[in-house]
């Protein structure tokens, strides 16, 4: 059964609604009004991008936070180095920056006027 993506787009909305709504009261960080209405979200964009796909297939450039599934991956990675063979404790100064390295990127050295 194919969804209509306009219905699915505003269940999203009422979804994002009701979750400002619940975030303003809450009570507490784990408010279970706050997390039934996260959970609605990530439920209501779901259809919402399924919806896009069957009927245009296209997609948003989303994506629903799986917190089990990032918990994984911090397993998966724990042996201590990097994607590139270096240690991944980020206590020596040398790992504190993640950014790009200069060499990465063209830099202009010409003097500002």
């Amino acid at each position: 059964m194919t969804a209509d993506p306009r219905a699915a787009l505003s269940s999203l909305v009422a979804a994002l609604e009701r979750h400002l709504e619940t975030a303003a009261v809450k009570r507490g960080d784990d408010d279970p009004a706050v997390v039934e209405a996260y959970e609605r979200i990530a439920e209501a964009f779901t259809a919402y991008d399924d919806a896009l796909m069957d009927a245009y297939g296209e997609v948003t450039p989303l994506e629903v936070f799986d917190e089990e599934l990032e918990d994984d991956l911090d397993e998966d990675d724990d042996d201590g180095e990097d994607d590139d063979g270096e240690d991944g404790d980020l206590d020596d100064e040398d790992d504190s920056y993640v950014g790009l390295d200069d060499e990465e990127f063209d830099v202009d050295d010409r003097p500002r006027g």
